[in-house]
C-alpha cells in the first residue's frame, strides 16, 4: 500500500516538474486550475468518508439489531472489514501529508518531514530514467529530429524567421563588442590567415593561370596602348632630352630630323606589336611570364623576398586602417540587415536556411548524421549536466515553504490518492464476505 502511495507520488511530481522547479509553489499562480483541483479533492474526501461512515454506520445497526446469523452475518463482515480497510487507507493517504488528527505519530507527515530527501530522490529518479545516454539515443532514434527539422525549415515562414533572428542575434554581438577589440581579433585573423599562404608561389599559380587563359597578352595589349599614350603625351619632353644629349655643335635641323625619324619608328614598332597577335616582341614576353610565374613557385629568393614583404604589408598602418574599415562595414551591414527583413543578407541566410532543409528531406545521409550528432550532443549534456540538475532540483525543492509544498503535491495527486481510500473500503468489504464465507463453510 505505502510502495503504491509512493509510486503514485512520484509520478505526479515528476509530470508537474516543469512548473514546479520554476519558482517555490505558489497556490494562487494559477488560480482557475488550482480552484478546480481543490473542489475535486473536496468532493472525493466526501465520498471516500461517506462510504466509510456507511460501512460503519450499517455494522452498528447490525450490532444492535443482535442478529448475526444468515445475510445479516454476511452483512457485518462486510461492513466490519470495509471499515478496516478503508480506515487503514485513510491513515496511509493522510499521513503522506500531515499527522493524522493531529497526533505525531512516528513516520506520518512524511511530505513534510522529507520534503528534502524527496527532492533529491525525485533528482535522482529524473538523472537516472530520463537522462541516461542510452533511453535518449533511443528515444531520439525514433523521432528522427533531423527530417522534422528539415520537414520546418522548408516552410517560408519559419526560413525567414530564423533569417532574422540570426542577423538580429550578429547584429547585437556586433554592438555589444567593443569596436578596439573586434577590430584587433579581424587583424589577428585576417594576419594569421595570410601568413598561412606564402605569397610568391601564390602569385606564381595565379601568374600561370593567367598565361594558361590567355588573360597575360590582354594585360600585355593594355601596356602596349599605355606606352603609345605615355610617349605621345610627352614628345616635346622627348625632344627636349635629344637636344640636352646631342653636341653642340651639331645644327638643329639634324637633331629634328633624326627625333623625328626615331620618334616615327617607336610608333611604328609599338603599332605593329599590338597589331600582329604573332610578333616576337610578344613571344619573348610570353617566355618572359612563363619563367617568372615559375621562378615564383620555386625561388627560395623570390620567395622569401616576398614574404618579407608580406610582413612589411601586415605592420603597415595601412593594414590596420582597411580591417577597421572592414569592420566597420560588417557592422554597418550586420545593422541595416537587423532594421531591414528584406536585406540581401538576409535573403541569402534565408535561402540557406531553406536549402538546408530541402537537403535534410532528401539526403538520408545527411539526416543520419545530423540524427548521430544530435543523439551525441544530448547525450554529452545529459551526462554531463545530469549531477548539476540533481543538485538544482534537490535546493529548489529545499528552498520551498513546508506547508505550501504539501498543500500543491496533494492538490496534485490527492484526488486520485482518495481513490484509493474508495478502494480500500471496498476491497475491505469483499474480503470480509470471502473470509466469512469461508467460514461459514468450513464451520458447517
Amino acid at each position: 500500500m505505502l510502495h503504491h502511495l509512493r509510486s503514485s507520488l512520484c509520478t505526479a511530481m515528476t509530470s508537474s516538474l516543469d512548473s514546479e522547479l520554476a519558482a517555490p509553489p505558489n497556490p494562487s499562480a494559477s488560480p482557475d486550475s488550482d480552484a478546480a483541483r481543490r473542489a475535486n479533492l473536496k468532493t472525493m474526501k466526501r465520498r471516500a468518508t461517506a462510504m466509510l461512515v456507511a460501512a460503519a454506520v450499517i455494522f452498528v445497526a447490525v450490532r444492535i439489531s443482535g442478529n448475526h446469523d444468515g445475510i445479516f452475518g454476511y452483512i457485518e463482515a462486510i461492513s466490519e472489514a470495509a471499515m478496516v480497510g478503508g480506515l487503514a487507507d485513510w491513515f496511509a493517504v493522510t499521513a503522506l501529508f500531515r499527522h493524522p488528527l493531529g497526533i505525531p505519530i512516528p513516520h506520518t507527515a512524511i511530505i513534510p518531514n522529507r520534503k528534502d530527501e524527496i527532492g533529491r530522490s525525485l533528482g535522482v529518479f529524473i538523472r537516472e530514467n530520463f537522462l541516461d545516454r542510452t533511453v535518449l539515443s533511443d528515444r531520439l532514434a525514433e523521432s528522427d529530429l533531423a527530417m522534422k527539422a528539415g520537414d520546418w525549415m522548408t516552410e517560408p515562414q519559419v526560413a525567414s524567421q530564423i533569417s532574422t533572428q540570426v542577423v538580429s542575434l550578429l547584429s547585437g554581438v556586433s554592438e555589444v563588442l567593443n569596436d578596439d577589440d573586434a577590430q584587433a581579433s579581424l587583424e589577428r585573423i585576417l594576419g594569421d590567415r595570410i601568413r598561412d599562404y606564402p605569397v610568391a608561389p601564390l602569385a606564381g599559380r595565379v601568374l600561370n593561370g593567367a598565361i594558361e587563359g590567355g588573360h597575360h597578352q590582354t594585360v600585355f595589349d593594355s601596356s602596349i596602348v599605355a606606352i603609345a599614350k605615355l610617349v605621345a603625351e610627352n614628345r616635346e619632353l622627348l625632344r627636349q632630352r635629344l637636344s640636352q644629349e646631342s653636341p653642340w655643335w651639331v645644327p638643329e635641323s639634324v637633331d629634328d630630323r633624326v627625333f623625328h625619324r626615331i620618334y616615327d619608328a617607336i610608333h611604328r614598332f609599338i603599332a605593329d606589336v599590338a597589331s600582329d597577335p604573332h610578333h616576337e616582341f610578344r613571344g619573348q614576353f610570353h617566355d618572359r611570364a612563363v619563367t617568372w610565374a615559375t621562378d615564383l613557385q620555386n625561388s627560395p629568393q623570390l620567395i622569401s623576398r616576398g614574404e618579407e614583404l608580406k610582413e612589411e604589408l601586415l605592420d603597415h598602418p595601412e593594414f590596420k586602417a582597411l580591417t577597421a574599415q572592414i569592420w566597420d562595414g560588417v557592422k554597418a551591414s550586420l545593422t541595416d540587415a537587423a532594421n531591414n527583413p528584406d536585406s540581401h543578407l538576409n535573403q541569402r541566410i534565408e535561402a540557406a536556411v531553406h536549402n538546408f532543409g530541402v537537403r535534410l528531406q532528401n539526403e538520408e545521409h545527411l539526416r543520419n548524421r545530423v540524427n548521430r550528432w544530435i543523439a551525441s550532443a544530448v547525450g554529452q549534456v545529459a551526462e554531463r549536466s545530469g549531477e548539476e540538475l540533481t543538485d538544482f532540483i534537490a535546493s529548489t525543492v529545499a528552498r520551498w515553504d513546508t506547508e505550501e509544498t504539501s498543500e500543491r503535491i496533494e492538490l496534485q495527486v490527492g484526488r486520485d490518492l482518495q481513490f484509493i481510500r474508495i478502494n480500500g473500503t471496498v476491497v475491505g468489504g469483499l474480503a470480509g464476505l470471502v473470509i466469512h464465507a469461508v467460514g461459514d463453510i468450513l464451520g458447517g
